[in-house]
């Protein structure tokens, strides 16, 4: 029973799932709520990275794959709900069963796509498109995410953001 290797937590917003330079471990999947994933550069800018949502995970790859601690922070938005894992238990999980391994197989998938899609935005959209594409991803939950994290998320200033919602007629 794979529920024993589970833990269960609370984050508030703003709290902190780890920080860079942890060397993290687990996986938390999100259950409820949204988060970030973000860099904070030399001059203290913070840059995100991924918003992650109900059905989503948070994990440092480079920490999990190669043992370097994360170089990027994971931070709850809204209050989230998480069950985390240790990587290696999950792991095991999937060799020892076809529908945890089928279950890791397409959150990869779901990963590798979120990649693709969103380079080619930055590299393809507008600022007004990669908007409308985060609306598209977000649904109603965009809702619940700061106008500050939409904008750092979509590459572009608060005011362009105000400026795309009002030409949209969403304000």
């Amino acid at each position: 029973m794979a529920i024993k290797y589970f833990t269960f937590h609370t984050h508030m917003p703003k709290d902190y799932i780890f920080h860079r330079g942890d060397l993290v471990r687990d996986v938390y999947f999100v259950i409820d709520g949204i988060g970030r994933y973000f860099y904070i550069d030399e001059e203290g800018n913070e840059r995100n990275k991924s918003l992650v949502r109900t059905g989503g995970a948070f994990a440092s790859l480079s920490t999990l794959v190669e043992d370097c601690p994360s170089p990027f922070f994971a931070q709850a938005i809204t209050q989230c709900s998480t069950a985390s894992i240790k990587y290696d238990c999950l792991i095991e999980l999937s060799r020892e069963n076809y529908n945890w391994g089928e279950f890791l197989r397409k959150i990869y998938e779901r990963l590798v796509l979120k990649k693709e899609k969103r380079e080619a935005g930055f590299l393809l959209l507008t600022a007004k498109e990669r908007y409308e594409q985060f609306l598209n991803e977000f649904g109603d939950e965009g809702r619940k995410i700061p106008l500050r994290q939409v904008a750092m998320y979509i590459g572009v200033t608060d005011v362009t953001v105000s400026r795309i919602r009002r030409e949209m007629g969403l304000t």
